[in-house]
């Protein structure tokens, strides 16, 4: 059985998505499992490769060739999108022209990974603040992702083996996080994760639902009863259809060493309340997965690293468990 198809995007070509791609290229154990394919710039990544006395990435290809026989080539490369020139980039510091580079390495595989070229797509981080100045007014990822594919409904989730959360809402500010809470989006955040954990653990998970207010809500004592209101009704909609669900717990004692004993993964109502834990447990092997949508993707768990970038610091691990993790999925 042919190995699966791996398209990495390079992410913001000023943070460390460039060195995470060469040393991810380099690494043999990577070869075993999947064939990755840098969709990214070779100008860059060779001039960051000779900065930092990495080898130079081999084969590369540009859209013609990849058109032409791309698909046919089973060992890994680097697909050459041409976005920018090498001038255009200064390590660390956000621009527009890398704002608009890193779109078009995501938007191409995204593309490509529709027309089952590739059979998934893992992405180095991007700068929210480039993406904006470049026009693309996307939180993120998984807002470009859910709009490129036409998602009915998708969702964040970051998993390790210490721990996963599941995000209903994500990147918005805390006062628009009550009024974009519905029991319609929480019940599709609840089997979606639901879904993806038994496809990960091969068994039915157990789930469980934080509140949104302090001492989940002290029976309307704190907030606007939206525990009462909104949460409580997704979770027995979601018990009805016979998942293994419990909440709204809490979000101060939820992440507690019993809890997570018995907890395949949490349903969080905004980014914090579950990335804060998730990170200070696993912040070097998390993964960022997109539920919900036609085609896999996995991401690095941290951002661009902007203070650190070509300076040969980072740290390839994220990047190869996610890798690990798409190919995993696409089988």
């Amino acid at each position: 059985m042919p190995l699966p198809r791996i398209a990495v995007t390079m992410g913001d070509p000023a943070g460390v998505g460039p060195e995470l791609c060469l040393r991810l290229l380099a690494d043999e154990r990577v070869r075993a499992f999947c064939v990755p394919i840098v969709f990214g710039d070779y100008n860059i990544l060779h001039r960051v490769a000779e900065q930092l006395d990495l080898p130079d990435p081999f084969p590369v290809l540009d859209e013609e060739m990849w058109s032409q026989y791309g698909e046919g080539i089973n060992t890994p490369f680097v697909l050459d999108l041409n976005a920018l020139g090498e001038e255009e980039v200064q390590p660390g510091i956000v621009s527009a022209a890398c704002g608009s580079a890193a779109y078009r390495y995501f938007t191409f595989a995204i593309d490509q990974a529709l027309r089952g070229s590739v059979h998934a797509i893992t992405t180095a981080p991007i700068n929210k603040e480039a993406l904006h100045a470049a026009g693309f007014p996307f939180p993120g990822h998984t807002e470009i992702l859910a709009t490129r594919t036409n998602a009915k409904r998708s969702c964040m989730m970051l998993t390790s083996e210490a721990i996963t959360c599941s995000l209903v809402t994500v990147h918005v500010g805390y006062r628009e996080v009550p009024g974009l809470l519905s029991t319609e989006r929480i019940l599709d955040t609840i089997e979606l994760t639901a879904t993806a954990m038994e496809r990960l653990r091969g068994h039915a998970p157990r789930l469980l639902v934080c509140g949104l207010n302090p001492h989940a809500g002290e029976r309307g004592l704190f907030g606007d009863r939206e525990e009462e209101r909104t949460i409580a009704p997704a979770i027995a909609t979601a018990r009805a259809k016979g998942i293994d669900v419990s909440g709204p717990l809490p979000p101060d004692t939820a992440f507690l060493p019993k809890y997570r004993a018995t907890t395949d993964a949490y349903v969080c109502m905004y980014h914090d309340q579950g990335l804060i834990p998730l990170k200070a447990l696993a912040f070097e092997d998390a993964v960022n997965i997109t539920l919900g949508l036609p085609i896999v993707r996995t991401s690095v768990d941290h951002g661009t690293a902007f203070d650190i970038a070509w300076q040969g610091k980072a740290d390839v691990s994220s990047l190869i468990q996610a890798v690990t993790l798409a190919a995993k999925l696409a089988l």
